[in-house]
């Protein structure tokens, strides 16, 4: 009798998904319905390319559909809650990067009902890109020297362009104008770069940092220029643009990163599943060389665990950088 008893009661927690199988099923089917991968922010930017990219490729590998939902707004906190709030069951993903979810954390901690390094847990960091200064062509300045002292200038009227408040791109810019003293008038974009770099083409903003998968198309075509990047060493695509440590303003820029990240419930086996899923697509040559073309270089990270601290350690950096600059959202 006892026995019998063992068996109905672990045959009650697995039908209401507590026990042994619990996990190990789900697993064992994943993805067994269409998949929704949120992206915080309009089509066009590089968060977005690389989200559709991933998306399309584990739609083939899997045989279910990996959906990209575009949540632009409030400087990515409406994927980013979403993502948070969602079930912890694999079928909610988030495409973000180092702004959703390493700087957003410190920035509107006043405002955003998820803490993002505890709602959320990293699949794994997707892919790395270089940045530029990039501004408009009619701008009578060629690097970051001429920049500077145009902007410095009484009767200077210079714009930037950001993704948001609290964006790497509008802390990047913060950084550079304490640090040389120049006013300079944020005008921040809900889209990412898909609202940027249409804003820079238009006049609508003078400079900004963005990313070089984002512009190299229009600094080729001669629809903005290239100021300086943020890479180590000069970029084989730009070799005459010299980078911000060259003209002296090393740590100034940011390189950032894209990622996957779940629900911080999610079943370990299902995370593990979806690690193995999205790692074996990077890794395919073919899938690197395509993204090369695009300035993506892809970054596997070493396991879930691996990535999940990266972006702690991330968020306690620009923690330090809100706070030395004394940013404050309202």
């Amino acid at each position: 009798m006892r026995q019998l008893s063992i068996l109905k009661t672990l045959g009650l927690l697995c039908a209401v998904g507590i026990g042994p199988s619990a996990s190990a099923q789900p697993a064992d089917n994943y993805p067994g319905k269409p998949v929704r991968v949120l992206v915080p922010y309009s089509p066009g930017g590089a968060t977005d390319i690389i989200a559709r990219h991933v998306t399309t490729k584990l739609s083939e590998a899997t045989g279910q559909q990996f959906i990209v939902d575009n949540r632009a707004g409030a400087s990515g906190n409406i994927a980013l809650e979403l993502a948070a709030r969602a079930l912890p069951d694999g079928y909610t993903l988030l495409v973000g990067n180092v702004s959703t979810n390493a700087i957003n954390e410190t920035t509107f901690a006043q405002s955003l009902r998820t803490v993002p390094s505890r709602d959320l847990i990293g699949v794994t960091k997707l892919i790395e890109i270089p940045h530029i200064v990039a501004a408009t062509p009619g701008l009578p300045a060629n690097d970051i020297k001429q920049f500077i002292e145009l902007a410095g200038r009484p009767d200077s009227r210079i714009n930037y362009g950001s993704a948001g408040i609290g964006t790497y791109p509008h802390l990047d810019m913060v950084v550079l104008a304490k640090a040389t003293g120049i006013d300079v008038t944020h005008v921040p974009f809900k889209g990412g770069a898909g609202q940027m770099v249409p804003g820079l083409i238009s006049g609508e903003v003078q400079v900004m940092f963005v990313n070089l998968a984002s512009s190299l198309p229009q600094v080729r075509a001669g629809r903005m220029k290239a100021l300086a990047t943020t890479a180590p060493q000069r970029l084989p695509e730009l070799p005459t643009v010299p980078t911000m440590a060259e003209q002296g303003f090393a740590g100034i820029g940011t390189n950032a990163w894209n990622g996957m990240f779940a629900p911080a419930a999610l079943p370990q086996p299902v995370l593990q599943r979806l690690y193995k899923q999205v790692a074996a697509i990077l890794e395919r040559p073919e899938f690197k060389e395509m993204l090369a073309k695009q300035l993506m270089t892809v970054n596997i990270s070493a396991s879930p665990v691996a990535f999940t601290e990266l972006v702690k350690s991330e968020t306690r950096k620009w923690a330090n950088v809100v706070k030395e600059n004394n940013i404050k959202i309202e």
